[in-house]
């Protein structure tokens, strides 16, 4: 899903990252503006909420690491995000919400989109009784061939 009121310049004149986030139903504080400006400005991407935090303050955004995990889950909570969890101790923010996969770069801790189509997955379980399967998720792993 591409966050159409970021891309289209919002609404009447107002700053389409407002637009954005009044229409996922959160208010527009100032350090939400910043973040999602960060994230949203360069089209789709993927980013640690420590990547995050570092551009943040390059950029002079007065904001700790706290608020920016609080920030990235709040904004994943109201789907303007979606979360990748590469392993127990390293999540990545995608804001291509669109259902799809990726490949995990391990030599430089990076992910990246498996292109549509080269990646099927057949024979989901059947969910228990009172489930219902939310995505499937596939993150696949690479590595640098070593000679």
């Amino acid at each position: 899903m591409e966050n159409t009121a970021f891309t289209q310049g919002g609404e009447h004149g107002r700053s389409p990252v407002r637009t954005m986030l009044r229409e996922a139903g959160l208010r527009p504080t100032r350090q939400r503006m910043a973040l999602a400006e960060l994230l949203f400005r360069d089209g789709n991407r993927h980013i640690s909420a420590e990547g995050l935090h570092e551009e943040a303050m390059a950029r002079r955004v007065p904001v700790s690491l706290a608020t920016v995990y609080n920030t990235l889950h709040q904004f994943t909570d109201v789907g303007l995000l979606r979360e990748v969890a590469v392993d127990g101790s390293k999540t990545y923010f995608d804001t291509n919400t669109d259902n799809h996969h990726h490949f995990f770069i391990e030599d430089d801790e990076r992910v990246i989109d498996i292109p549509p189509g080269q990646m099927g997955v057949d024979d989901i379980p059947t969910p228990p009784e009172g489930y219902e399967i939310s995505r499937v998720d596939v993150v696949v792993r690479l590595r640098r061939i070593r000679g």
